[in-house]
């Protein structure tokens, strides 16, 4: 027979365990990171659907100041379930040069076989390295990298235009001192050279390039500037690379250049999506459903609602109707009880998502739409 101590030893040990698994943060099934975020289904944005692309079109590998071979980029991009990927390293700066010879274009041929197999769309880029201000800019879709090396960085970015390439400008407020929109923005902005900024990058939101975006209707980035290992093993809400959401009509090098040029992005940081409003409506639409409704009093429902993406959704009441706060789990679900006003057929609940970002400090507004004749399933998200 157990005894006394030794028993209460085994319930603290299973009260352990149950606690750390329901503590634990989300970390999403194999399935569920290859579909972070659901496509765009036809009606919405000009009524094509889209293909959601989980992109980085930033990172570093020891052909400049990264720390991994070519290769290691590819295998990190399929355990956090994206689907492009850019190796991007300096032209400029290489300190690893007495180890690895100067050859611009030699991260991608490494890693362009490995990505095919793996699946993993990979495009050819480069960093066009300058003191801040001007600052740093990424060049994609690159033929050759080697005419960007030059001294004078308006020839470097023409020699990418020259290329068809898209041109974004990377981590704008990483030096606070320094930061701002100088003489040489508006000169590469006017010629039509600069397509795109990163909104974010890292560890770091710049709500600056976010309001320059808006105003001069630039495509918005976020991508993760790797140069150590990744260490995620495993991509939860709270515990993932910043990326960019392509809407592309399909995965290929010509789509993704297409809806980067026309600006159909958004970008996933932190527990934020950052983008303009209709992407990020679009996105809202795809992934919230609203699933059983039950009826709990006269005019007292219970109201399921459906998460299908990998942001914990965080909505504020605009309304008079449903909880002040909710918050829709990432893949997961809850359950709200609103009261029908009298006379009303349906439930119109409104909210104001505050964690998708369509400017500065400033949420998405929503409506969930929840009939209550009878109880019906994945009726979509309805916004006006």
């Amino acid at each position: 027979m157990e005894r006394p101590h030794e028993m209460k030893k085994i319930r603290i040990a299973v009260l352990a365990l149950l606690a750390s698994i329901l503590l634990a943060p989300l970390a999403f099934t194999a399935q569920e990171t290859a579909s972070l975020f659901p496509d765009i289904p036809p009606g919405a944005l000009g009524g094509l659907g889209y293909k959601t692309l989980k992109c980085d079109l930033h990172m570093h590998t020891v052909f400049s100041d990264g720390e991994v071979w070519p290769t290691v980029r590819v295998d990190e991009a399929v355990r956090e379930g994206l689907d492009v990927i850019a190796i991007t390293d300096h032209i400029e700066y290489q300190p690893y040069k007495e180890d690895v010879p100067t050859n611009f274009n030699r991260s991608f041929e490494i890693a362009a076989e490995p990505a095919k197999k793996q699946g993993i769309l990979l495009i050819k880029g480069a960093e066009i390295t300058r003191d801040t201000p001007p600052g740093h800019f990424n060049a994609i879709f690159l033929d050759d990298i080697k005419p960007l090396d030059t001294n004078d960085l308006p020839d470097a970015v023409k020699a990418a235009n020259d290329q068809n390439a898209f041109v974004f400008w990377n981590h704008p407020g990483w030096k606070p001192d320094k930061k701002g929109w100088f003489d040489i923005h508006t000169q590469l902005y006017e010629n039509k050279w600069l397509r795109g900024i990163e909104v974010a990058n890292g560890e770091d939101y710049y709500a600056d390039a976010h309001k320059w975006c808006l105003e001069k209707t630039l495509t918005m980035l976020g991508n993760s500037d790797i140069h150590t290992p990744s260490l995620i093993t495993q991509t939860t809400p709270d515990n993932h690379r910043t990326m960019t959401l392509v809407f592309a009509k399909e995965k290929t090098p010509e789509a993704l250049k297409e809806a980067l040029a026309e600006g159909r992005t958004a970008v996933w940081y932190k527990n934020q999506l950052i983008g303009k409003e209709d992407f990020l409506d679009a996105i809202f639409k795809a992934s919230v459903k609203v699933g059983d409704i039950q009826r709990k009093g006269k005019r007292t429902f219970n109201i399921e609602i459906v998460n299908n993406c990998a942001l914990n959704i965080e909505l504020q009441r605009l309304g008079d109707i449903g909880p002040a706060e909710l918050l829709l789990p990432a893949m997961g679900t809850a359950v709200v009880q609103a009261k029908l006003p009298k006379g009303a057929k349906r439930l119109e609940l409104s909210y104001v998502a505050k964690n998708l970002l369509i400017a500065p400090e400033n949420g998405l507004p929503v409506k969930l739409s929840a009939p209550t004749q009878q109880a019906q399933r994945n009726k979509p998200a309805h916004r006006t």
